[in-house]
């Protein structure tokens, strides 16, 4: 499929050849769904701890009688049920990651470029390079692209002018090619790509 290729200053420079098993694919929301919910899953910190009966700092000794209290039959102050007592079944330091094939991963990607193209949400650009980093120039550059909300992906190292510039404006994030992903695309109304952008992706799943 063809697609034209647009300039910052929203001229046209010229037609660009997609491919299709990367971009012509038949959106699936259960694959999307999956990959967007191991990424979350995977960045989750997993830090949260609570500390357990055998971790508090309180004695042990059996503070009331086994028989003649008229009460239950407690053994030490550090039971769940007590003020100052363990956690019954809290949360424990783990990985909230997630096993997902490396086939799947780099289908959802594929589907996830796929879905942004055939809903006219795909915009490629000549090249994403600033002379200065202002912030105003390339607001200036967004407003003539109609882009609002917007994931920038370029070639294999940014534009550090551009990538200076663009981190000030809001809803528009700015990546390298090699850190392209489906949640960052789908969280994006427009996705974004240079040709050197577009010539990685298509060798990366050759």
């Amino acid at each position: 499929m063809k697609a034209d290729v647009k300039t910052l200053a929203a001229k046209s420079a010229g037609t660009v050849e997609l491919t299709d098993e990367v971009f012509a694919l038949e959106p699936r929301a259960d694959i999307l769904h999956r990959m967007v919910t191991y990424q979350l899953a995977k960045r989750q910190a997993g830090t949260h701890k609570t500390k357990g009966r055998s971790e508090i700092a309180l004695t042990g000794k059996k503070f009331v009688k086994q028989k003649g209290s008229g009460g239950a039959r407690h053994g030490d102050r550090k039971a769940p049920q007590f003020r100052g007592g363990g956690k019954a079944f809290g949360p424990v330091v783990r990985s909230h990651a997630i096993d997902m094939p490396k086939k799947v991963r780099a289908l959802a990607l594929k589907l996830a470029l796929s879905a942004k193209a055939k809903s006219d949400n795909l915009v490629i650009l000549d090249e994403a390079k600033l002379k200065d980093p202002k912030t105003k120039a390339v607001k200036d550059a967004f407003a003539k692209l109609g882009l609002k909300s917007a994931l920038i992906v370029d070639g294999a190292e940014l534009d550090d002018n551009f990538a200076l510039a663009a981190r000030n404006v809001p809803n528009v994030d700015v990546l390298p090619v090699q850190g392209i992903n489906v949640y960052d695309i789908l969280r994006r109304e427009t996705l974004v790509l240079t040709k050197a952008a577009v010539e990685s992706l298509e060798a990366r799943f050759k």
